[in-house]
């Protein structure tokens, strides 16, 4: 357990005060003056537990500086990391309200400073303030309403550039990412140079961790900028030093800065300050794959990713701004990720769509989708010009992509050859390879449903062709696809639109939805379907003298695998900040002949809801 002591650092009183008062608002002068009083700090070694779960509350925290990351173990002694805790926020005061063990064991994934209030101070607080009892009793209710729910972690602070290849400029790259996360916040940069000059000592930073001295004035100074600063980019040295394990120690969030074009190995600053960490002090890992300019698409990421336990990867041109941007988006958690539903041959509309998005400047950090909606996602994912885009569906899907009819239909109505030929064809046009998932350049996913283990699956990693063929292969229209002994088909039965999965990954702040299907129920004024003749006959009459406007058998079979996600529509929308539902119901689900008619229905609707949002560029 750490130790407390009661003496206040005073670079930080003033950022005690900033976070009581957007925690407990405007309270009562004595709560404050008991607080000021009895408020023990309490430092924290990365690695270290500040809490167990089953130990006897005694104190509540609030956190200064750093992060922690919360554990819950089950009676199988299963342990699964919940939530993550970032400054100013209290944690521990459950236990004090119900006089119950600690429900959860939290642990500073970097060195970290709170200050500690004991149990018998605590209800003197509350029975002297009555704002202070309504404010923590309001976070109490809220942590509950979203207990079992995914809690995104909070953007990181102190961010760690780290070179994990040979010759690298990172201090430049470093400057370049700075720039760019300014227009989300205040910025600093750090270095072992700047430290040293700062305090006076050039070589403080190359002082081992066991010097307590420099230890302590290194600490107090990181800490002093963090409180000043919204983001603090800790720049480490080329190998393993003492400064650069003080970045791994002390970041929230690290970037693993690579070089693409050398040999996928690991260097020894991750051999010797990442791998040799304390146990549980896994700040979030993130690998930066650079790349030339003029470079069509990436390959071989698998390897790079294969070595190391990432959160995630980003390939930038660290010469096109806009990649730039990306990464500060991202890492700043203000992200945009697009997220396109399945619909069969409506989702040709999607193109439309991103046409429209394009015209306004809107990027896109992060795609993904189902079925139709995924593969229109990875054409999108290979961040080529929206014409480029558009021409490579056209060919395509101008022509019918499932009309290659099974004569024997032992598991499939449609062979789904062509399709696939199709559906690589566009991959090698774009990407000039057979890519995997991992080489595109905007990260993506698409969904599949798992049918050997009945449940949603989720493809981030792989060969792109074999998951957009698995997340396409509607039930009893095309063959499923055997992926990692598995057998999958399409993502719609469990989850069209999967706004859920966007909102989760790394670094997304914002999500645009296309949903393609209708919001209106739809009624029939018969009672009892007719027969087959009945139909057929009913059928030869014109459009608008037809009794049965039944869905035909195709269309009510690839309807039929999405009810599901249909049913969580309103679920879904609530996790969308762009919405578009464009008006395709009079186009069937297999009409790809209507290309050109697809995409400009998708583009009108886009541009009306956008005009009324944001204005053309």
């Amino acid at each position: 357990m750490p130790e407390a002591s009661a003496a206040h650092p005073q670079h930080l009183e003033a950022l005690l005060r900033q976070h009581l008062a957007a925690l407990l608002g405007e309270i009562e002068p004595q709560a404050i003056e008991l607080l000021l009083q009895h408020l023990e700090w309490v430092e924290v070694s990365a690695g270290q537990a500040l809490m167990n779960q089953g130990d006897a509350g005694d104190a509540m925290y609030l956190l200064l500086s750093g992060r922690l990351r919360t554990y819950i173990s089950n009676e199988f002694g299963e342990t699964r990391a919940v939530r993550e805790i970032g400054r100013g926020q209290i944690v521990g005061e459950m236990s004090l309200f119900t006089d119950e063990p600690r429900s959860a064991t939290l642990v500073a994934i970097r060195d970290s400073v709170l200050v500690r209030l004991g149990k018998e101070r605590f209800k003197q607080l509350l029975a002297i303030s009555g704002q202070v009892s309504i404010a923590l009793t309001r976070q109490i209710i809220v942590r509950l309403k979203t207990e079992g729910t995914r809690s995104l972690p909070d953007k990181p602070v102190t961010i760690g550039v780290l070179p994990v290849s040979a010759g690298l400029d990172h201090a430049s790259f470093a400057a370049q990412l700075a720039q760019q996360l300014g227009g989300f916040g205040r910025v600093a940069m750090v270095s072992a140079a700047s430290i040293g000059l700062t305090l006076g000592d050039p070589a403080i930073c190359e002082r081992p961790r066991a010097d307590t001295e420099a230890t302590r004035r290194i600490a107090v100074h990181l800490d002093h900028i963090e409180s000043d600063h919204d983001f603090v980019i800790l720049i480490g040295d080329d190998g393993p030093t003492p400064w650069t394990e003080r970045c791994c120690r002390h970041s929230d969030e690290l970037l693993l800065l690579a070089d693409a074009d050398q040999p996928a190995q690991l260097h020894l600053i991750e051999t010797q300050c990442l791998i040799s960490r304390p146990p549980r002090t896994d700040a979030t890992e993130i690998l930066v794959l650079l790349h030339p300019q003029d470079r069509l698409s990436p390959q071989g990421t698998q390897a790079w990713l294969a070595r190391r336990p990432l959160a995630g990867h980003v390939h930038i041109r660290p010469q096109l701004p806009r990649d730039l941007t990306r990464l500060a988006r991202l890492v700043s958690r203000n992200g945009v990720g697009l997220v396109l539903a399945g619909g069969g041959a409506r989702g040709l509309a999607h193109i439309g769509i991103y046409r429209a998005l394009t015209e306004r400047g809107i990027e896109i950090d992060l795609v993904g989708g189902t079925s139709i909606g995924a593969v229109m996602a990875a054409l999108v994912g290979t961040d080529r010009s929206i014409d480029a885009v558009t021409l490579a569906a056209q060919k395509a899907f101008a022509t019918n992509p499932t009309g290659d009819f099974n004569w024997l239909p032992m598991i499939s109505l449609i062979r789904g050859r062509r399709l696939r030929r199709v559906v690589a064809g566009s991959i090698t046009e774009l990407t000039g390879h057979d890519a995997q998932i991992e080489d595109l350049w905007k990260n993506f996913f698409c969904i599949a449903t798992n049918y050997s283990q009945a449940r949603e699956q989720l493809l981030a990693q792989g060969s792109l062709l074999k998951s957009l063929l698995a997340s396409v292969a509607i039930p009893g229209a095309l063959p499923p696809v055997v992926l990692g002994g598995d057998l999958l088909c399409d993502g719609g039965t469990f989850n069209n639109l999967p706004a859920d999965v966007m909102r989760g990954r790394w670094g997304i702040g914002r999500v645009i939805g296309v949903d393609l299907g209708s919001n209106k129920p739809r009624r029939f004024e018969f009672d009892e379907v007719p027969g087959s003749l009945a139909l057929l006959r009913d059928s030869l009459r014109p459009r608008s003298k037809r009794r049965y406007k039944l869905p035909a058998l195709s269309a009510l079979l690839m309807n039929v695998t999405v009810l599901y996600s249909t049913s969580r529509q309103r679920e879904v929308r609530k996790l969308i900040d762009l919405y578009f539902n464009p008006p395709l119901q009079r186009i069937g689900m297999l009409q790809w002949s209507r290309f050109d008619e697809l995409v400009q229905l998708g583009y009108q609707h886009a541009c009306e809801v956008l005009d009324a949002q944001i204005p053309k560029k």
